[in-house]
């Protein structure tokens, strides 16, 4: 199977380059020539559009950073739609929204190829070591066609059901982190005030019932200070809009997202788009005039389990 990848980000970089290591035939398509360079050396064809890079791939894999990004890349005039033909597959990695990924699987369907969307969940550190966790919506028989390749992205693959479930299941599990986050700058506002040993704190939450993934990734960097997490805040912002946006369109009023995306507001004007998510919690270190300080934290998170292949859960 000959597999295109277009963006080579934070995500979608690491993403290209398990399939690389695991030997499959990948060509790219990113606009920084720098990245497209750098996967030219690790062994990538390279490809001059996405149109050229559909007619040349059987597998075209998006991973890109919005809904208006990836339908520039499919729908330009040397997009990926004008390259695909019968039996193509398209797989929709980027977080988007689930109407906007019908929109486009139907355009998908009309060039006799076959759309599914694809996000991932756990990470930009177990992306890089091919251990992150992929939700993969559309047709099953498609699905576990290119499972092999999707194996040896991602450690546990679950098919959430018809094309734009997989989108949906993604904003939820965003919009969960995100509130796990904002919540993180609160918990560490009280034990910093209360004069809590922060390493030991630390341990505490995570062996409590307080714990969540959130914690144990994110709430390290914080505590290094580097609040490097691999992931910006305009990321943020888009996903939990995503999520509130579909809530209202479901007519489900909530009480929490309206908060939230407000919250990350303030903290990308405070800091700015390109700022690392997690300097959300800077928000209560400023307005407290504090800091989360502790030894022995690492500036960047690092996967230390073993690549591993993946399997369908």
């Amino acid at each position: 199977m000959k597999i295109g990848f277009i963006g080579l980000g934070n995500v979608g970089g690491k993403l290209a380059g398990s399939l690389i290591r695991n030997n499959f035939d990948v060509t790219v398509r990113e606009i920084d020539e720098r990245l497209t360079n750098e996967f030219k050396k690790l062994g990538a064809k390279i490809a001059k559009s996405p149109k050229e890079l559909a007619q040349k791939s059987d597998l075209i894999i998006t991973s890109l950073p919005s809904p208006e990004v990836s339908a520039e890349v499919m729908e330009n005039e040397d997009g990926v739609l004008n390259g695909l033909s019968e039996n193509k597959i398209w797989l929709e990695m980027s977080t988007t929204d689930e109407n906007e990924v019908k929109r486009l699987g139907n355009k998908v369907i009309s060039k006799k190829a076959i759309p599914l969307d694809g996000p991932v969940s756990g990470g930009c550190h177990r992306a890089a070591t091919g251990n992150i966790a992929i939700f993969v919506g559309g047709e099953r028989k498609t699905f576990e066609k290119i499972l092999p390749a999707l194996t040896v992205m991602g450690r546990k693959v679950l098919h959430t059901g018809a094309l734009g479930s997989a989108s949906v299941l993604k904003v939820i599990t965003n919009y969960l982190a995100s509130v796990h986050l904002v919540a993180l700058g609160e918990a560490w506002t009280v034990a910093k005030k209360s004069n809590l040993d922060l390493t030991k704190a630390f341990k505490g939450i995570a062996v409590s019932s307080g714990n969540s993934f959130v914690h144990e990734t994110e709430s390290q960097v914080i505590l290094n200070g580097s609040y490097n997490i691999n992931f910006t805040m305009d990321l943020v912002l888009k996903d939990t809009s995503l999520f509130d946006n579909l809530a209202k369109k479901l007519n489900a009023p909530l009480e929490i997202s309206p908060k939230i995306v407000e919250i990350f507001k303030d903290g990308q004007k405070k800091y700015g788009s390109r700022a690392w998510s997690s300097m959300i919690v800077k928000r209560m270190e400023d307005l407290n005039k504090i800091n989360f300080r502790a030894e022995g934290f690492p500036d960047e998170l690092v996967d230390n389990e073993s690549e591993e292949k993946g399997y369908e859960i």
